[in-house]
């Protein structure tokens, strides 16, 4: 998974796995999933993320965080 930020358009992008999106999916809350040929999501995007405290573009180091099952 890699994880990328385009701060002119403010996106938070989780990319899943590489492939070209065949069809994609506005969820409520501009939430953005993208789908390849196999139906399986490649991209998450959040929409204006630093308004919505998702990132801070001032911040020039991304950390995510793995969090266990049933934590």
């Amino acid at each position: 998974m890699n994880v990328k930020y385009d701060a002119e358009a403010d996106v938070l992008m989780f990319v899943l796995k590489d492939g070209l999106p065949v069809n994609a999916i506005a969820e409520p809350g501009g939430v953005i999933v993208s789908y390849g040929e196999d139906e399986e999501p490649l991209c998450v995007e959040f929409l204006n993320a630093s308004q919505r405290e998702l990132i801070d573009p001032s911040v020039a180091v991304l950390t995510v965080q793995k969090v266990q099952a049933g934590s």
